[in-house]
């Protein structure tokens, strides 16, 4: 975490911003690199950012990667569609169709020996060795399989060579040592970081001073979003109105992830 660019004016921040984008689109272009989307504030952020950084560089805008981890919330869905006919993006939805065709709603159990052998060997990579798991996209397996094993075989599967995400050092103590550009294995890419130095409040200041379009969940309280019915609201006013000094941004998500997120990011989830 570097408190210098953090103390930056939020114009300041947006060139800086711009000028990771646009490294990173020199050393991978547009072909080779992804961005991943959630639907939330800090990934249409990015979106913006890169969409602004297209339009002066004058080239194509990258895909986007949705990682539907098969307990997303409806308006999201709706924000998602929403934002790709507005900017008219290139909107890929990634998940792992082999563990949702086994389950029907959160909690139900899953046979592991049922699974495909991809799914199969990422357990065993991670330590479960149960013969059932229950389905939760926010437990360890759960987020494994539903958002990191779905990635990652997109990132195979198309040649991708770095993936952008809305990621933010204030965000989560697991960030807080995360750098611009970060190199990764298994598979083999570059994770690219732009919005590092942003604050959860310019994150919404941006969003207001440059009319960037945002998911109606926060006005209604929401400050951070994740699986449907595991993120729930910390207060009833609007996220951006709410003390992000007092409570804190993720307090809503489900805690047993936020305990293990270091271990997650070491397995490659976001």
């Amino acid at each position: 975490m570097d408190e210098k660019l953090m103390n930056l004016s939020l114009e300041e921040k947006v060139k800086k911003s711009k000028e990771i984008i646009m490294q990173a689109l020199e050393l991978f272009g547009n072909e080779k690199l992804v961005v991943a989307f959630t639907g939330g504030k800090d990934s249409t952020l990015l979106v913006w950012l890169f969409r602004e950084v297209c339009r002066e560089m004058n080239i194509k805008m990258p895909r986007l990667m949705f990682i539907n981890e098969g307990a997303v919330f409806e308006e999201v869905l709706e924000f998602v569609d929403y934002v790709k006919n507005l900017w008219n993006l290139e909107i890929v939805e990634v998940k792992n169709d082999d563990v949702l065709s086994k389950v029907k709603k959160l909690g139900d159990k899953i046979k592991v020996s049922e699974l495909n052998e991809r799914n199969r060997k990422e357990l065993e990579r991670i330590g479960f060795k149960g013969e059932y798991f229950i389905f939760n996209p926010e437990s360890f397996e759960g987020n494994h399989l539903m958002k990191t094993v779905p990635m990652n075989i997109f990132i195979e599967e198309n040649g991708i060579e770095a993936v952008a995400t809305g990621i933010r050092w204030d965000e989560q103590e697991a960030r807080a040592d995360e750098v611009y550009f970060s190199p990764r294995e298994n598979p083999k890419h570059m994770r690219v970081h732009p919005i590092l130095h942003f604050r959860e409040r310019d994150v919404w200041d941006a969003i207001f001073k440059y009319k960037i379009p945002f998911n109606k969940l926060y006005a209604q309280g929401y400050r951070s979003l994740g699986a449907k019915y595991t993120t729930k609201k910390v207060d009833n006013k609007p996220a951006w109105e709410q003390d992000m000094e007092k409570i804190p941004e993720r307090a809503g998500r489900a805690q047993d992830k936020e305990n293990i997120m270091r271990r997650l990011r070491e397995l490659g989830y976001m």
